[in-house]
């Protein structure tokens, strides 16, 4: 069941959500060659517990970390290691955070250094994507027309979307209905309404979408080996439209990285 939100409990998951983002910002700064998934984990955690929250992920389904890290051909839910990045890995991090009972989770697939050009266009279009499903998450739009939005984006620039894995509602859960796909048809699935809360996340693979999981129960690759993107933002619908309630802004800052494409989506 669909668990629609007031306006005082969106500005709580704003909060929430706004915590992930600093957090992901923060890390921006510390993600270079020679560091390990550990180390940020452990810095995040640090984090999050000082702005007043709780690690989102640490103990939720029994996962062992505060941050999902997943490099390279990893898509999700990567386990943090003492293993080194290096330069040319790309990084995805995953980061939730529980505050006053609500939830923020985000995510950023960062370089790791300098990168190959293909993997940069990976990212950049993966990124794009996730603005492309979030103009269609509005009131009477359904389900469907945010997963073909998402799906036909990326697939006309020759990326695979994977099925297996989706976005998701977001509130005194970590994942609540409806789950929000990032492929599907125009006019499908559940319909949105004022008050609705998800969380959008496509995940692009450089070539099939196929992807298996490991024997620790938690990391999924890509079938193929290539590499594998993920962004993922926290939408709220106010007066009929999406709004963001996490922010890409920090990261951006620590990165040097001018944009205007979460302009339209911000609180009036």
């Amino acid at each position: 069941m669909i668990k629609v939100k007031t306006r005082e409990e969106i500005e709580i998951m704003r909060e929430s959500a706004l915590i992930v983002s600093k957090t992901l910002g923060m890390l921006a700064k510390e993600i270079k060659p020679g560091v390990s998934t550990l180390y940020l984990d452990k810095l995040a955690e640090d984090f999050i517990r000082a702005e007043g929250a709780i690690p989102g992920f640490l103990g939720l389904y029994d996962f062992p970390n505060t941050l999902c890290m997943s490099p390279n051909d990893q898509v999700v839910h990567g386990i943090p290691n003492k293993n080194p990045l290096v330069e040319g890995d790309i990084i995805s991090i995953d980061c939730g955070a529980l505050k006053n009972g609500f939830y923020g989770d985000h995510a950023y697939t960062f370089a790791v250094g300098e990168i190959a050009e293909e993997t940069k266009k990976l990212l950049d279009i993966t990124r794009k994507s996730l603005y492309v499903g979030i103009k269609e998450f509005k009131a009477g739009n359904r389900v469907g027309d945010v997963g073909y939005a998402i799906q036909k984006f990326t697939e006309d620039h020759g990326y695979g979307v994977v099925r297996e894995l989706v976005g998701h509602g977001l509130g005194r859960k970590m994942h609540e209905d409806p789950n929000m796909p990032n492929y599907g048809k125009r006019g499908r699935g559940k319909k949105f309404v004022e008050g609705m809360v998800v969380a959008i996340e496509p995940m692009t693979n450089m070539g099939t979408h196929q992807i298996r999981q490991h024997s620790d129960g938690w990391t999924i690759t890509t079938l193929d080996n290539k590499p594998s993107a993920h962004f993922e933002h926290d939408v709220a619908i106010v007066n009929g439209k999406p709004e963001l309630l996490s922010t890409f802004k920090y990261v951006h800052e620590a990165l040097g990285i001018e944009t205007n494409e979460e302009d339209e989506f911000r609180a009036s």
